[in-house]
């Protein structure tokens, strides 16, 4: 009898073997190893135990037993969203430089080009017509200047100034033209308004006007396209993690050293969900991210080719010396009709006219030398092309890009990596992207009914600008105000796919309590494990009062 109660108590005993401490872990494990990397972070080690302590304390972490304080807790809880918010400023800042580098190439060129068509233009008025250009030269240096102001975004009507510009240079024209007469104020003011009628320049400032403002209408919608993407990361690249991301990253990171489990990385999905949760307003730029760019290599495509930024801006001096020498081939007629609608006027001038002048000075040869600059402009588009297409995945690629550097990898990761409360499989099924998605994320407790209001106004400044990149491609002038202030606070009640219709959703309030994985008896009986680990053998106890009382 008495062996009988004897095997079973040995069997009982057996079977409880994993909790019953043996002679090397019967004492609690020493923290020396935290102790160290909690110092290596700057933290002072006052209060930091020397060995294992009981974890009811631990708010985040799970609560087994612990080398980890409440403070030490709270301390690299606070620490991990600093981490994290750094390095989405530094994958935020690489994306800026690129975006900064290709509107520094873009932009320089684009004034390269405008000032040598500026200076192309002097040099050869001023070798063919001498006196007669250096004396009415300012209205060609006002027309360069209105469009680089125009390019620059000064609220100039582009094609405004290009009709100014006509007017002016017919009053001076009709004036060099017929020095043989007295023509005052009034009377240039009476001829400058007969240009659409008499048509004195034929069919170039129609044809130029087109040209020109679909050329200074889309380059200046892509620069202020590639300045409005680069704000846009910078804005949303500093937004501030929340509370409940904090607790998240706080789990993933340091809760595995804080049990002991400094080596533990974490699982793959994990990671994957964990990222999915704290960045999912972030991603929920994509859409309208992925539109501008996809807008901004139609636009790119332009610049390239017959009819392109070189065509245009190097041709402006040949395109205006033609119209003017249209002009005076047709002196006579325009004269004629211009006596009859203005009235004659009285001779007693020069004894010559500037007209017979000008036509001895034969046609302006404008050298545009085009040939130099394709090449450049080829290799420009192709650059910035790839530029934004590699740019397109940004937002929704953050998750993979600041997890492929932490999670677990090689031979049994899957079974070996940390899940969020032990060493063991992670089951939770990945998130989609966006907030819409992480209604059910296990890892980070979100309210898909309250977007983050910085980045939903980023959004619409996204959609804003591919709005007037779409008008520019159509050759519609856009008005440009600075972007950083168009319509701020209107993202405000906009709901991402029809999720408002769905109601509120209800939130439980944040406990002390760790959170409780549906998925994981096997987490449960690893932390009951953890939770008595060097306590001895209940059964151990009872062996001895059982053979006493089977002595009796």
């Amino acid at each position: 009898m008495m062996d009988s109660f004897i095997l079973a108590a040995l069997a009982v005993c057996s079977l409880t073997a994993p909790t019953c401490g043996d002679k090397g872990t019967s004492k609690a494990r020493s923290c020396s190893d935290i102790r160290q990397f909690y110092s290596g972070k700057g933290f002072a080690l006052d209060g930091v135990p020397q060995s294992e302590i009981s974890g009811e304390h631990l708010r985040i972490c799970p609560q087994g037993y612990t080398c980890c304080t409440s403070d030490m807790e709270d301390n690299l809880a606070v620490l991990s969203r600093r981490e994290m918010e750094g390095l989405l400023k530094e994958a935020g800042r690489s994306l800026q430089t690129s975006l900064t580098g290709q509107y520094k190439v873009f932009d320089g060129y684009f004034l390269e080009l405008l000032n040598r068509s500026a200076i192309s233009l002097q040099e050869t008025f001023t070798r063919t017509w001498g006196l007669l250009y250096s004396q009415n030269s300012q209205v060609f240096s006002d027309l360069y200047t209105d469009l680089r102001h125009y390019y620059r975004g000064s609220n100039i009507n582009l094609e405004e100034v290009l009709n100014e510009f006509w007017a002016r240079l017919l009053e001076k024209l009709f004036y060099q033209a017929n020095k043989q007469y007295f023509i005052g104020e009034d009377y240039l003011e009476c001829v400058s308004k007969q240009i659409e009628t008499l048509r004195p320049f034929g069919d170039t400032p129609r044809a130029m006007k087109m040209m020109v403002t679909r050329t200074f209408v889309a380059a200046r919608s892509f620069v202020q396209g590639l300045m409005v993407s680069g704000e846009v990361v910078r804005k949303v690249s500093q937004v501030q993690l929340s509370l409940e991301c904090m607790r998240a990253m706080m789990r993933m990171t340091y809760c595995p050293h804080c049990r002991g489990m400094a080596s533990a990385r974490p699982c793959a999905n994990y990671c994957s969900n964990v990222m999915k949760g704290c960045l999912a307003n972030q991603a929920d730029l994509n859409t309208e991210w992925r539109h501008l760019a996809e807008t901004m290599m139609q636009v790119a495509g332009r610049f390239d080719g017959p009819s392109g930024v070189d065509d245009v801006v190097l041709s402006i001096p040949s395109r205006i010396a033609e119209a003017m020498f249209t002009m005076m081939e047709n002196m006579h007629s325009i004269n004629s009709k211009l006596f009859q609608v203005c009235g004659n006027i009285r001779e007693g001038g020069a004894s010559s006219t500037g007209n017979d002048d000008i036509m001895k000075r034969g046609k302006v040869r404008v050298d545009d030398r085009l040939a130099t600059s394709s090449n450049k402009m080829d290799k420009l588009v192709s650059d910035v092309t790839v530029s934004l297409r590699d740019m397109q995945p940004y937002w929704v690629s953050l998750p993979s890009v600041l997890c492929s550097d932490r999670v677990a990898t090689g031979s049994g990761a899957e079974d070996k990596c940390w899940n969020g409360m032990n060493r063991a499989r992670y089951l939770p099924e990945v998130m989609g992207d966006g907030l819409a998605s992480q209604i059910n994320n296990p890892e980070v407790e979100i309210d898909i009914t309250k977007p983050d209001m910085t980045i939903r106004q980023q959004i619409m400044q996204l959609k804003i600008m591919t709005h007037r990149l779409k008008n520019a491609l159509n050759g519609q002038d856009v008005d440009f105000q600075d972007a950083s202030d168009d319509a701020s606070g209107s993202g405000s009640g906009m709901c991402a796919d029809n999720v408002c219709s769905r109601g509120p959703r209800l939130i439980a309030p944040v406990t002390d309590r760790p959170t409780l994985y549906p998925y994981l008896p096997e987490n449960k009986k690893v932390k009951s494990s953890a939770a008595s680990h060097n306590l001895p053998c209940i059964a151990m106890y009872l062996l001895p009062l059982l053979i006493l009382l089977l002595r009796r």
